[in-house]
């Protein structure tokens, strides 16, 4: 049984952790280490970004929302994040925190949400592509990492409830 609940400070070391596996995996972000809690919580939307915990209390996964602009024309978009404890991973807890970020961002006036990833991370595009993201581009040799290119799809969401008139 997984719970969704808004993601805390007094959280933040276990979702260090998993965004650390996520790291090590070589597949999940260009960071090559996971930030200061003061950092990270900077650089996320304060009111979209939740932890999944299961009935023991072990948090199994995060997600979260960054802007994608200061300016005002693009208040309505935002990048995803979103990590599983490598634990949890194929047990639908991705899924799970995926489906609620997207009615809590259409919730919050969100029309367009948007994720970089690693091509060959086909869990992680399959998975955003099963709740109507769609890749939208291809950036290639955008950045190395460890010193080699990496290329990355571009996918977006676009709701069909906020910012069709």
């Amino acid at each position: 049984m997984i719970s969704i609940e808004k993601l805390q400070p007094a959280h933040w070391p276990d979702v260090r952790h998993i965004y650390l596996e996520g790291i090590a995996t070589g597949q999940a972000t260009f960071q090559t280490d996971a930030p200061l809690w003061e950092d990270w919580d900077k650089s996320h939307l304060l009111h979209l970004r939740y932890v999944a915990i299961t009935g023991n209390g072990h948090v199994a996964g995060w997600t979260a929302l960054s802007a994608v602009s200061s300016r005002c024309v693009y208040a309505g978009v935002a990048e995803v994040s979103i990590y599983v404890d490598e634990a949890f991973r194929g047990q639908k807890v991705g899924q799970t925190l995926l489906e609620y970020l997207i009615t809590e961002s259409e919730e919050a006036d969100l029309w367009t949400l948007q994720a970089s990833i690693f091509p060959e991370n086909e869990a992680s595009v399959k998975l955003h592509e099963k709740l109507g993201f769609r890749i939208i581009g291809y950036r290639e040799r955008v950045a190395k990492q460890y010193g080699i290119w990496r290329n990355v799809y571009l996918l977006e969401r676009r709701s069909k409830m906020i910012g069709i008139d």
